[in-house]
């Protein structure tokens, strides 16, 4: 018979392998087998008694864990100088863990009694539990300042960088962060003012050159004018809040609904679970449940967190940071479904049948606990048979019968024929620095589309469910192409070979057609960003015009409440229109629904303006160490003054100016889209391959220039443009007189 484990064993595995704590992986790390079996049964039944565990389904789990972002109160050095906290929020029924913290040199100085808001590691084989980095200290809100640090006898002064700052900071010799003359810094306020009634700042973080790659996100939220602060007021509101509990709602906390996120996901605002439909009336169907943070509970219409949301209106998004909609305790914490704490949520339940058509629906407000947050690679090697220790105890009951409802969804996305683009998204990777390490494509995965698909399904049940309770709400808007764009779109595909019909009412099967003639072509890349630009920009309403692109007459977005205020108005709509309690829509909220729609669809363009700026400017920082390296890729567009040429390595575009095209003059067809060439008759179009030479990158302005070389293979002479064919400037023709008026001087001093 096999030795059974202590209890104090049994929990210490459980707490070292969340993801395997079934009594057949508790058995088998033990070494229990047959009759002993019954036994480790006994024990974990004794320790569930006891509280120690608590049973989910066919696994036990911890009660006793801390969420990744926490409230702590420091409680003072040990004798070795070590900073400890304990945490405000202890729900466990035994002693609470024990946090060390672990300081950054920019932090400030924490003594016992402060709290702070930190992001918290579980770390093992230690004497501690935890591991936390400060996020901020609570209860202090110091304003911000980006700018040029200007050194002086007396410390420094600090130049803001924005646009609108009409006074310096001062910064104290003790205060400068060994920062240098020409320094782009972070600083937050210190005190009052200072001499010369300037006010005064210590600097937090020191960012280098201006031009280096880690000031570019932050030029750009400043450039940009998004809000990269949260007033006091603000932040008081959001660490007062306290965790939801199940008063009002339904329990849904035995639901495993799973999060999948990309790997380094700071917040996780949806999770999903599916399994089959036992009616026998809908054999082969499905029962699909997407539950939603329940944002609405913490931020109450017209309360200091609302109104900065809406001003917001939505999370900006860079490859080194995040400017949240909403401060890190709601976010990161509080409405964040993480795993293995209870958190409130709006879920909606879904019936389909066997061919991917919802049946029906309805919305719960309820409170869940998520058994596991998973990333999408992990999730596709699961199912694609190579689970980790997280992925297989959920592989059977969770993970294949997600991929079941999705493979009946795809069946009935085919037959929808939303609008089916594939234009591969680039991914910036940073070092700890922020210098660019590599530009890659995402690789476009199953699990990928499998929660997209979800969430749009989730979205389509609310747009229906407020539609048919009659209550106002915002719809997210995308019309049809306007017809100057789409005979754009006709000449780009007759040039290429390819045909989009006139005369009919178009529909994204026509597009969907035109795309899939192209695919897999020289073309395909042209065809696509062609397409892509024919469409209209989409937006937020309160009148429903149905959303092109996706084929559905009725749509809203539902899913990112966290970091999207139209989602927000949604859920405060389904709240009202099932009476879920007092922090839904408000009949006097109806006439602003118009006005809000408009400013955060500004809002939105405004971070997709700054997101795409900072972009550009880390592919120029990426490339400016390769200036003179030659570069394959595809003429993406032409203009008066030159050419663009996007680079297959990267994705970048680079201007090929006028001047760098060839030996000859190029005549502009504006109509055609196309340069000519006014000696040789060249024709230089959207689409062709070209070969061309870095010749400038501009990291502080994102600027990149090329030096063409050759088009579809052919090189081009160059030089300076031949006189034939264009007509001659003003200063040749001031030349040429200077020069006939010397050959007159010469020849009357020869007579």
């Amino acid at each position: 018979m096999s030795k059974l484990p202590q209890k104090s064993d049994i929990l210490d595995w459980i707490e070292q392998n969340p993801a395997l704590t079934a009594k057949r992986d508790i058995a088998k790390a033990f070494g229990i087998k047959g009759a002993a079996r019954i036994d480790l049964k006994r024990l974990l039944k004794e320790l569930e008694a006891e509280g120690h565990l608590e049973k989910r389904k066919r696994s036990y789990q911890d009660p006793d864990r801390l969420p990744p972002v926490s409230v702590l109160q420091i409680t003072g050095p040990d004798s070795d100088g070590d900073l400890f906290a304990k945490p405000m929020e202890w729900r466990g029924e035994g002693k609470e863990p024990s946090v060390l913290v672990i300081p950054r040199a920019s932090d400030p100085a924490l003594g016992a009694g402060d709290r702070i808001l930190a992001r918290l590691t579980l770390v093992k084989n230690e004497t501690h539990h935890y591991e936390a980095r400060l996020i901020r200290r609570i209860g202090t809100n110091p304003r911000r300042v980006l700018g040029v640090f200007r050194k002086t006898d007396a410390g420094g002064r600090i130049q803001p960088i924005d646009k609108g700052a009409d006074r310096e900071w001062q910064v104290d010799a003790g205060a400068t962060h060994g920062a240098k003359d020409g320094e782009l810094v972070e600083a937050e306020q210190a005190g009052p003012k200072g001499r010369m009634g300037l006010p005064r700042a210590r600097i937090v973080q020191r960012l280098g050159d201006p031009s280096a790659p880690k000031a570019v996100s932050l030029i750009a939220i400043h450039q940009h004018g998004i809000p990269d602060s949260f007033p006091d007021d603000v932040i008081a509101q959001a660490d007062a809040a306290k965790p939801a509990g199940l008063k009002g709602r339904e329990d849904l906390r035995d639901l495993p609904l799973i999060t999948i996120d990309p790997s380094d996901a700071r917040d996780h605002d949806d999770a999903c679970y599916a399994q089959a439909d036992e009616d026998p009336k809908n054999a082969g169907g499905h029962v699909l449940w997407v539950a939603i943070a329940d944002v609405a509970h913490y931020v109450t219409p017209d309360s200091p967190l609302d109104r900065e949301a809406r001003k917001r209106g939505n999370s900006t998004y860079f490859p080194d940071r995040v400017v949240p909609m909403l401060p890190d305790r709601l976010s990161g914490d509080l409405c964040s479904l993480h795993e293995g704490v209870p958190r409130a949520c709006i879920a909606v339940r879904m019936v389909l049948d066997k061919a991917g058509n919802k049946l029906g629906h309805s919305f719960h407000r309820g409170l869940m606990r998520s058994p596991a947050s998973l990333h999408y690679e992990e999730v596709q090697a699961a199912v694609d048979g190579q689970p980790n220790d997280r992925t297989e105890p959920l592989l059977e009951p969770v993970l294949k019968p997600l991929y079941a409802a999705y493979a009946a969804l795809a069946a009935a996305r085919e037959r929808r024929q939303p609008l089916d683009l594939d234009l591969p998204e680039r991914r910036i990777e940073l070092a700890d620095d922020g210098t660019v390490t590599s530009v890659r494509f995402k690789e476009r995965l199953e699990a990928h589309r499998l929660i997209e698909e979800f969430m749009v399904l989730a979205n389509v049940a609310a747009a229906e469910t407020l539609i048919a309770k009659k209550t106002p709400l915002l719809f997210r808007v995308h019309e049809e192409p306007n017809p100057e764009k789409l005979d754009a779109l006709r000449e780009t595909a007759k040039a290429s070979g390819y045909v989009l019909a006139k005369g009919q009412v178009l529909k994204t099967s026509h597009l969907n057609r035109l795309l899939n003639d192209a695919a897999g072509t020289d073309e395909a890349e042209l065809i696509n960003i062609s397409t892509l630009r024919s469409m209209t920009q989409a937006y937020y309403s309160p009148t429903n015009l149905g959303h092109f692109g996706l084929a559905l007459p009725r749509y809203a977005h539902f899913t990112s409440p966290i970091r999207r205020y139209a989602d927000l108005i949604v859920h405060r709509a389904l709240i009202a229109a099932h009476d879920w309690g007092k922090d839904g829509l408000r009949p006097e909220d109806y006439d602003s629904l118009d006005e809000i729609g408009t400013h955060i669809s500004d809002t939105e363009r405004r971070s997709m303006v700054a997101e795409r700026d900072t972009t550009d400017r880390y592919l120029a920082a990426y490339l400016s160490e390769r200036v003179g390296t030659e570069f394959t890729g595809r003429v993406s567009g032409i203009a008066r003054f030159g050419i663009f040429v996007k680079l297959d390595e990267t994705g970048a575009d680079g201007l090929v100016p006028m001047r760098a095209i060839g030996r000859e003059y190029f005549h502009f067809d504006a109509e055609a889209n196309t340069l000519m060439g006014a000696d040789s008759g060249q024709i230089i179009s959207l689409g062709q391959r070209a070969t061309v030479r870095l010749a400038e990158a501009a990291p502080v302005t994102g600027g990149i220039a090329l030096d063409l070389l050759a088009l579809e293979g052919t090189k081009l002479a160059q030089g300076r443009p031949s006189p034939a064919g264009r007509a001659p400037r003003r200063r040749n023709v001031k030349a040429k007189r200077k020069a006939d008026k010397v050959k007159r001087k010469v020849k009357r001093s020869r007579r």
